[in-house]
């Protein structure tokens, strides 16, 4: 009798800096590949943070590297102290030692070569030690459907070439509906012959939860959200009554504690929800920054939404996916810089069509197991 296949073992990198839309994003990849017969481990380069990935996953902590700032000024350490060569040396020695001992058929990294330059001093050895592995696992690159636009010269050209000299597969996690990869990486045509669209990495559909609020406002990990949430906070006091309840999520790197002594009685605050998708499923309204994650869980519950992109320090992403959304009339978009109360209050007294449709593909998770399966 023939012995049963092991299932292929697949390694996931992923560095989150400052939000958490990157390790949410990869956990939400993890579970569909576990669901798909795949072994499935983590390894993750941020600050730890709770329910990502699923308690069923295994997680390789490396040692917590962030964002000094939101502008990505400095790398620092879990306690805000500056990170030195040992420091380094140690993350790269442990992802080195992890790729060793779990011997991947497929090795994903998230984000790199288009991102995460910062973590280039552990990335290149991982991928030069992958490449001598015998037999060699599949390399992809797993990154989201708008890229962040970088104007220095000879940067795409460095992808590109990264791309060609170690990498696969680029997985865009996105709909071509939507946007394609050359809309924000002008040499995307180059390497086409490795692309392949995955449609977006949205949660299943959520039927609405006991607790109901007809205005749910989020932002994500909250890192960037300061402004948006003061300006939430005043329009809900403004506008909120007893048959108009609303809840504000702050999101985990923005302690709620911070906007509670500004809020009403009778307007809900949370730092984080489990049932996000829950909540927008039974909302009149969602008002949140255009972030991936926070726009697909907005696309499957087909609510009707407020975004106002984070555009700070030359950021393009966000901007492109909010304009995108208005164009097909999926949400209403509000220039951060033009954000005020009254602004955003004329934006929710708006009157409201019906609850926006779309057939935009968002079964990207189940489609990333279905592409390495058929690779492997």
């Amino acid at each position: 009798m023939a012995a049963a296949r092991r299932a292929p073992r697949v390694l996931f990198y992923v560095q989150h800096l400052l939000g958490i839309g990157h390790l949410v994003r990869a956990s939400r990849i993890a579970d569909a590949l576990l669901a798909g017969g795949f072994e499935i481990t983590v390894i993750s380069g941020g600050v730890a943070t709770k329910g990502f990935p699923a308690p069923e996953i295994p997680v390789v902590a490396l040692p917590a590297i962030k964002s000094r700032d939101i502008e990505f000024s400095a790398l620092v350490n879990e306690h805000g102290q500056p990170i030195d060569k040992q420091f380094k040396e140690r993350r790269r020695e442990q992802l080195i030692a992890a790729l060793r001992s779990l011997r991947p058929h497929v090795l994903i990294i998230e984000a790199y070569p288009f991102g995460r330059r910062q973590m280039r001093f552990e990335l290149l050895p991982l991928l030069e030690a992958a490449q001598a592995m015998k037999p060699r696992p599949l390399i992809v690159s797993s990154i989201r459907d708008i890229l962040q636009v970088n104007r220095q010269p000879g940067r795409a050209e460095e992808t590109v070439a990264l791309i060609e000299q170690f990498f696969d597969l680029v997985m865009v996690h996105g709909d071509p509906q939507f946007m394609t990869l050359d809309k924000s990486f002008p040499l995307a045509r180059v390497i086409a012959g490795k692309t392949a669209y995955t449609g977006f990495i949205a949660p299943p559909l959520s039927p609405p939860g006991e607790e109901r609020f007809e205005v749910v406002v989020s932002c994500g990990g909250g890192a960037a959200a300061g402004e948006l949430l003061s300006a939430a906070a005043t329009t809900a006091e403004r506008l909120s009554s007893d048959e108009s309840r609303w809840c504000i999520i702050t999101g985990p790197n923005l302690p709620a504690t911070r906007l509670g002594a500004a809020l009403p009685a009778g307007i809900a605050l949370f730092q984080f929800r489990k049932d996000f998708s829950a909540l927008l499923a039974g909302a009149r309204l969602s008002i949140s920054q255009a972030g991936y994650n926070t726009v697909c869980d907005i696309l499957r519950a087909k609510c009707r939404s407020v975004v106002v992109p984070f555009a700070g320090k030359d950021e393009t992403e966000q901007s492109m996916r909010a304009e995108r959304l208005s164009e097909l009339g999926l949400a209403h978009r509000i220039r951060e810089q033009d954000l005020t109360v009254d602004t955003l209050a004329s934006a929710i007294a708006r009157p409201l069509a019906a609850p926006p449709d779309h057939n935009l593909d968002l079964e990207g998770a189940a489609e990333t197991a279905r592409l390495l399966r058929e690779r492997v």
